[in-house]
């Protein structure tokens, strides 16, 4: 699990945080805290993966806080800020300290979710693996294939698609066929096939072939970067 530590002086948005973040999984909540003072003692007594960070506050403020995690080096500490500060010199501020992301208040559940769903993918990713290829580095940790997803090619639905992608995940890392999959959601092998055929232009699936019992090619498919938030834009 995730231990994440909420730094907002305001009671009721910091209930929102914690509320919302029950409501996306691999995060555990460590602690909620009102000031400078309350962080820095909670991050030398725990382990904290994450802070979700206001900047405004009595006191030392968020980026005062940010910039003395850095300037120590002694924790292994990612942030997202999550505050009501839309000024550039705030923003550029956050990103040159290493932010993960920025959230501007007022927020919708569905920007929380993506961006504390996106971090989890990074984190988990980043313990799993010692080495990168660029293009893996590219894809699975800036998303350069991104602009690949802005809009579905025509015939293709978003709620269809989200059928699929949901019937591939359970799959996890087990090779599978079109008519697999086909059986599975109860969706006729043509449609499921230019799904499939999509999924595996953008990159986040593999191809193999093999042959049947009467020496027929198969084509199976196995999930390359396949996760919950590669559509979420379009969910």
């Amino acid at each position: 699990m995730i231990k994440v530590l909420i730094l907002d002086d305001d009671p009721m948005v910091a209930e929102f945080n914690k509320r919302y973040l029950k409501e996306v999984e691999g995060f555990e909540l460590a602690g909620i805290t009102k000031s400078f003072e309350e962080a820095m003692k909670a991050i030398e007594e725990e382990d904290i993966d994450l802070i979700l960070l206001d900047i405004f506050m009595a006191g030392k403020n968020g980026l005062e806080l940010l910039q003395h995690i850095r300037a120590k080096n002694k924790w292994k500490i990612d942030v997202i800020l999550v505050t009501a500060a839309d000024d550039v010199a705030s923003i550029q501020t956050a990103l040159r300290y290493g932010a993960s992301d920025y959230i501007i208040k007022p927020f919708e559940f569905e920007r929380f979710n993506q961006a504390l769903t996106t971090y989890r993918e990074k984190h988990i990713l980043l313990k799993k693996q010692n080495s990168f290829k660029q293009d893996e580095l590219d894809r699975k940790i800036f998303h350069q294939n991104e602009k690949k997803l802005t809009s579905l090619p025509k015939g293709l639905t978003t709620n269809t698609l989200q059928i699929i992608v949901n019937a591939i995940l359970e799959k996890e890392e087990e090779p599978f066929s079109t008519d697999e999959i086909a059986e599975r959601v109860q969706i006729s092998r043509v449609s499921v096939r230019k799904y499939i055929k999509y999924l595996k232009e953008i990159g986040v699936l593999g191809e193999r072939m093999t042959y049947g019992a009467i020496g027929r090619p198969v084509y199976l498919y196995v999930n390359k970067d396949l996760t919950n938030s590669t559509f979420q834009h379009f969910f």
